[in-house]
């Protein structure tokens, strides 16, 4: 296997249910010239429940899969470092959140770069397997690797289920193209005070998680998540 078969073939040991490499030249805040996004899925019966609520269950989910991409990415940056490359895991211990709540460099800019999937109007990733219920990370490198096909624009067409079903009617049915700013497709203040009001009263605790607008996404709900 050539480097980039080794490096996937490792990823998807660890855990890694999507992935992908990307040509990151010339994207703001990135040092790199190659991006690898990472993703797992939520499993179905999980994405059934937030249809209705934030439940605990996801709040719990969220945590653990994040540690698990935390230990794929890093297990990516040590094969391409051993090998005498330069890599950087974006992990949730190193990743900086600025002004609006924005990262210098968000996994979800990587994993379109990488082909993995586009922006939906929900301002979440879409997979064309498993919708955009999936957690996301990515890892940075200058190894030469096989870089897929860059999606610039969204394919959710006339679609607006996850429009319709936010609590917060943040969302504001925009369909995303490369360079469009956030504010754009959705107003994060007022979906962020939604989502702790709608998590605390359906579990009582009091965290940024809601989910039902990739709940409702209708490539979400055709998927076959893994069970976890």
């Amino acid at each position: 296997m050539d480097l980039t078969e080794q490096l996937f073939a490792l990823l998807r040991a660890q855990g890694a249910d999507l992935m992908g490499a990307g040509d990151m030249t010339g994207v703001a805040g990135c040092a790199y010239p190659v991006g690898v996004a990472v993703a797992v899925a939520l499993p179905e019966h999980v994405v059934a429940d937030l249809r209705t609520a934030p439940t605990k269950e996801y709040y719990e989910l969220y945590h653990a899969l994040n540690e698990k991409l935390n230990a794929i990415v890093l297990a990516g940056e040590a094969f391409l470092q051993e090998r005498g490359w330069h890599a950087y895991a974006q992990t949730t211990d190193r990743v900086r959140y600025g002004e609006e709540k924005r990262t210098p460099l968000p996994h979800k800019t990587v994993a379109t770069r990488a082909g993995l999937g586009w922006i939906g109007k929900n301002c979440l990733l879409v997979t064309e397997r498993f919708g955009p219920a999936i957690r996301l990370s990515s890892l940075l490198t200058d190894a030469p690797l096989a870089c897929g096909e860059s999606v610039d624009r969204s394919r959710c067409g006339a679609c607006h289920a996850c429009v319709d079903a936010c609590p917060a009617r943040a969302l504001t049915g925009a369909l995303w193209q490369v360079g469009m700013d956030r504010e754009e497709l959705v107003h994060a203040d007022l979906c962020y005070e939604t989502q702790l009001a709608l998590m605390e009263r359906a579990t009582g605790i009091r965290a940024d998680l809601c989910g039902r607008c990739f709940a409702v996404c209708p490539y979400a709900r055709r998927a076959r998540a893994p069970e976890r």
